[in-house]
């Protein structure tokens, strides 16, 4: 009787090792791509809708800072720009009197020239209609130098105020990526500074597992290729998703401390970013196997 007690459990202890080693080509954890949204302006936070576990997508307008020494600031500038507008116009008045001026000297100073030729003329009178044409000239010069002058003045404070409509359109905080807010930092009514983080965004409906595999393992991952991907549903039971492979490293690096590899003897491996399409379940840090077809 204890020799085929003996002869009947050997096949289930063997049975059971061989359970034990079906293990997995390759373990790692999820993670996603985080980004965090900083201030790109100073001032009172007066609207910030942001809520942690609030998905957010990208355009959303989600917050305003305070934009009134801004705009005031602009106002003053643009009274400035319509001051040397005003001035600009004056200017071009003036060049077009001096203008008329000068044709109403150049029709006398034919006139004199003929009558000097005539002899019905002075010299001097020939030299004084030049004389008057040469200081007309002159203060058209000068009245254009200055017309010059206010256009550049006026280029500048168009260049100042671009930037602050610049400033202003970034007191207006827009999401720039479809995601779920993982950490809020700041709240409704603070003070927040240029480049002051607001609050942390990351995509997870779609879930990167980063695995390691030896280099034995490596001829059969490829970029694009479908894999087998098991998260634990309880202690017995593991729930199946369908991954891609989107990225392999292309050098080696020491093992991980928390990731076991499929043969533990190895201590250079490869790490291999799988995609998978979030259910709802998985989180960031969560364990996961992976199994290549």
């Amino acid at each position: 009787m204890k020799l085929r007690y003996l002869f009947f459990i050997l096949p289930l202890a063997f049975a059971s090792c061989n359970n034990n080693g079906n293990k997995s080509d390759a373990y790692g954890n999820f993670e996603a791509t985080e980004v965090i949204v900083s201030a790109q302006a100073n001032g009172k936070l007066l609207t910030f809708n942001v809520d942690e576990g609030k998905l957010l997508k990208q355009g959303d307008l989600i917050g305003i800072i305070d934009t009134v020494d801004l705009s005031l600031k602009r106002q003053q500038l643009m009274s400035q720009k319509e001051s040397m507008l005003s001035r600009l116009s004056n200017i071009h008045s003036q060049v077009e009197v001096f203008n008329q001026q000068k044709k109403n000297l150049s029709v006398d100073n034919d006139r004199i020239a003929k009558m000097f030729k005539d002899g019905a003329a002075t010299k001097k009178q020939v030299d004084d209609i030049k004389g008057s044409m040469d200081v007309i000239d002159k203060q058209i010069s000068s009245t254009e130098t200055q017309s010059l002058t206010v256009e550049k003045d006026m280029k500048g404070i168009e260049k100042q105020i671009e930037q602050i409509n610049e400033s202003i359109h970034k007191s207006y905080i827009i999401n720039d990526v479809n995601g779920t807010v993982l950490v809020k930092y700041t709240e409704p009514g603070e003070i927040t500074a240029f480049g002051k983080s607001l609050y942390k965004i990351a995509n997870l409906q779609d879930m990167i597992l980063k695995v390691y595999v030896s280099g034995d393992q490596l001829a059969k991952v490829k970029i694009g290729i479908k894999c087998e991907v098991l998260v634990d549903k309880n202690t017995k039971e593991n729930t199946k998703y369908e991954g891609i492979v989107e990225w392999v490293s292309d050098n080696a690096e020491f093992t991980p401390k928390i990731i076991q590899t499929k043969e533990e003897r190895v201590n250079l491996v490869y790490a291999v970013k799988v995609k998978v399409k979030n259910d709802g379940t998985l989180k960031i840090g969560m364990p996961g196997e992976v199994n290549f077809k």
